[in-house]
């Protein structure tokens, strides 16, 4: 999608797990611009997937989402972020364990914190969930993308294994949950 030169973005990065799900939820917020699969948060520059499975970069699975604030506040990209998945697994999401799939976000500057702090104790004191939220906020310091046959994945494998059992149900949820901030 080509973005109008004349929109104010900004951006967000987000890790939730595995970000084949992550990127297919986000994609269907209004005002999101563009959802992008990738890495951050490790030391090594430009990692493979591969590297990055091993546990051993410190990067966590990501996506990075430009936004129009706009049309959607960062405040609206938290809920969605605390809804996407389940921030009381330590490293973890389902059946993908280690740091790679850890709850964090990367925050783009001094009020990104400063929210994402906000919302992480007021969804741990509103006992959404039975377990303490875990999710790391972290500055962000560099995004990698990932390669592209992980870009736009439920999109171009719906009919995969792991897409219809694990994506879609969760994509479903979400779009039930946000039905008033869908795109049309």
């Amino acid at each position: 999608m080509t973005i109008p030169k004349d929109t104010k973005t900004a951006q967000a990065t987000f890790g939730t797990g595995c970000f084949w799900c992550t990127e297919a939820q986000f994609q269907q917020l209004e005002g999101v611009l563009r959802v992008e699969s990738g890495y951050s948060g490790g030391a090594k520059p430009n990692p493979t997937y591969e590297e990055v499975c091993t546990g051993n970069t410190g990067h966590a699975e990501v996506v990075q989402i430009t936004y129009d604030p706009a049309k959607i506040s960062f405040a609206e990209l938290l809920e969605a972020f605390f809804l996407a998945h389940d921030p009381t697994q330590l490293n973890r999401q389902g059946n993908d364990v280690g740091t790679q799939y850890r709850s964090v976000i990367f925050y783009h500057d001094a009020e990104q914190q400063k929210e994402a702090e906000f919302y992480r104790k007021k969804v741990n004191e509103s006992g959404a969930y039975n377990k303490p939220i875990v999710t790391e906020i972290s500055p962000f310091t560099a995004f990698y993308k990932a390669e592209n046959y992980h870009q736009d994945y439920y999109n171009q494998n719906g009919s995969q294994p792991y897409c219809y059992y694990v994506v879609k149900p969760k994509l479903e949820k979400f779009k039930k949950a946000f039905a008033n901030k869908l795109k049309k």
